[in-house]
């Protein structure tokens, strides 16, 4: 999960580097560094542990211009941040490589090359790339031959980008299991891991396929295949804005996003719902046929895209649809039974989560009947090779921690659920009722974003816990998973969460006064359930934080419990509503205990390695 970008130009590169980092950071932001070939093709390379100012700063003081270069902005995966594991890696003053990914293969490479008196500098497996590369130019004296052979060498996942004092004309890029974009611009050429970089230089872009290697120079570039066939790979024009998001009146961007959730929800909604009804089109246009062919549902997803899914199994099996959820990371490396008649979902905020990607290659290659993505980015690989697609939305959210792609994906699936369910139990005054509710969403969510002030004064009580446990049952089980990813993510507080039926099962062992419970309480046939659990952590002297709908008679009384009362909310949609304090607790936990809110420590917005 790294940031990789490249410029070759009759220009410094050093600004558009610096500035394509900064769109990347969301990538990784434990270690960056750029290198470049000056006018004297000597091979210059600066680093820094840290943020991309980091670097930034270093510059500055050691300023390195050139027209040929290559910057990254590192997630560790193989060796500690440190200056000497940053990219970009060097082979000797030869070249330089910056890499995104996993080479599987490293060890076996790095003991043949070391055999060879190849000197190892860092703990990475990029290195042995850089090396690899070094030692097939000193054979084939042509960069590109030379990366074409040592990537055909490599096992595992790779974006890359190299350079060499000896061709100083030359940008060569490789991609294989993780994104890479070319760039076009009026005699200048680009690379980056995600086009948002590159959005300031230009709007057209390629984006490279699976094990093509491409080599750019000023005026032109050339794409081949993995078996060195010269191909054609398509133009596109991005329709993102160039314009950095801003953080506006907010201290951060996770709470800008957070409030931006009524806008984005009602923008996902928008040209899908007519009538009382939904409009099938919006999934693609040959989706209703193919929602006709749909016997069962198989969902995969990662991390809060995975919540998502799981909400969503219970919309569809409520009317009549079978569904499973599954973790992408396991998905992949199971042998899933594919029935006819499956349509394969994926759900991922960038489009670019790897086990996400490797699921739905796996389930296309045993015989899906087709392949759906819901996403957040239109130019991402998810999206590309999904058969049908329902984007999101969600405008682009720059805080680690999903908070408004989470609950445009939600009303993605329940957009989903609808027209599959209209095939089995769903009936048309149903349905006029579900599109009713999504369309108050948008007006229940400002109704809890206004309840900010009192959650920011609850989350003063969590100052110095160490452990919490969060709680919930049917639909709102899932919302509970994400309350509780969104509490550690961000404020580094241990938290769990359970079906409140499974309290008895083992977790009310963990239960005393400083553990404290929090539980969604939403107005449907569970909740008297759920009270009967919370009486169990009452007796155990356990303090509970409840957000209950304004309908529900709590009945718990004492100092050790705080109830939140939520405006009443349809259950369909209660999802959607409860999940807004939830991730309100978390933000302002972490911002009373002074962590990293929107760049939380060891963690990254797109994983795009397993």
């Amino acid at each position: 999960m790294c940031g990789i970008v490249g410029a070759i130009a009759e220009r410094n590169v050093v600004p558009i580097l610096l500035e394509g980092l900064r769109r990347l950071e969301y990538r990784g932001y434990d270690s960056a560094g750029i290198a470049t070939l000056d006018d004297e093709r000597r091979l210059q390379r600066v680093r820094a542990v840290g943020k991309v100012q980091a670097l930034t700063d270093s510059l500055a003081a050691n300023p390195a211009p050139g027209r040929l270069g290559i910057a990254h902005t590192r997630w560790a995966t193989h060796g500690v941040p440190s200056e000497r594991n940053a990219h970009p890696h060097v082979s000797g003053s030869e070249l330089a490589l910056v890499h995104n990914g996993i080479i599987e293969n490293y060890k076996d490479l790095k003991a043949e090359l070391e055999g060879l008196g190849y000197r190892f500098e860092s703990e990475t497996d990029t290195e042995v790339v850089a090396h690899l590369v070094a030692r097939y130019l000193a054979e084939e004296r042509d960069l590109l031959a030379a990366v074409q052979r040592a990537v055909s060498r490599l096992t595992g996942a790779y974006s890359l980008g190299v350079i060499s004092r000896h061709e100083p004309g030359r940008l060569i890029a490789a991609r294989q299991g993780s994104p890479l974009v070319i760039g076009i611009g009026i005699g200048e050429h680009f690379i980056a891991s995600d086009v948002f970089a590159l959005l300031p230089v230009t709007q057209e872009f390629v984006f490279l396929e699976e094990g093509d290697v491409a080599d750019l120079s000023r005026s032109a570039f050339t794409i081949y295949a993995r078996d060195g066939r010269l191909v054609e790979r398509a133009r596109a024009t991005s329709a993102q804005s160039a314009g950095v998001a801003d953080k506006g009146p907010y201290r951060h961007y996770m709470l800008k996003e957070i409030h931006e959730q009524p806008a984005v929800v009602a923008d996902t909604l928008e040209g899908r719902l007519h009538g009382g009804r939904v409009l099938e089109s919006c999934f693609g246009h040959e989706a209703g046929a193919l929602f006709d062919q749909v016997r069962q549902v198989h969902i995969v997803a990662c991390g809060t895209s995975y919540h998502a899914g799981m909400v969503a199994r219970y919309w569809l099996e409520a009317w009549g649809v079978p569904a499973t959820v599954e973790v992408a990371s396991e998905y992949r490396y199971r042998d899933p039974v594919i029935p006819p008649g499956t349509l394969f979902v994926s759900i991922s905020q960038s489009g670019e989560t790897a086990d996400t990607l490797a699921a739905l290659r796996g389930a296309k290659a045993r015989g899906c009947l087709a392949s759906l993505a819901i996403c957040n980015v239109p130019e991402s690989s998810l999206v590309r090779e999904s058969a049908l697609v329902l984007m999101t939305r969600a405008g682009r959210e720059i805080g680690v921690a999903s908070t408004k792609a989470f609950t445009t994906q939600l009303v993605a699936l329940r957009l989903l659920a609808i027209v599959l369910g209209r095939r089995h139990s769903l009936d048309a005054a149903a349905e006029t009722q579900a599109v009713a509710e999504l369309m108050q969403l948008p007006a229940r969510l400002e109704q809890a974003l206004a309840l900010d002030p009192v959650v920011e004064h609850l989350a003063e009580t969590f100052g110095a816990k160490a452990h919490a446990l969060f709680l919930g049952r049917g639909a709102q089980f899932p919302i509970a998973l994400e309350g509780a990813l969104k509490l550690k993510e961000i404020s580094y507080i241990h938290a769990e969460a359970y079906a409140a039926g499974e309290l008895k099962h083992g977790p009310l062992a963990l239960v005393d006064p400083a553990m404290p419970v929090i539980c969604v309480l939403p107005d449907n046939a569970l909740h008297e359930k759920v009270i009967s659990n919370l009486q169990e952590v009452r007796a155990r002297g356990g303090e509970l934080f409840l957000f209950a709908d304004e309908a529900v008679d709590v009945h718990l009384d004492g100092d050790a419990v705080h109830v939140l009362r939520i405006a009443p909310t349809p259950d369909s949609i209660a999802p959607m509503v409860f999940t807004v304090p939830l991730q309100l607790l978390a933000y302002h936990v972490a911002v009373l205990r002074g962590t990293d809110v929107d760049q939380p420590r060891n963690l990254a917005k797109s994983v795009t390695v397993e």
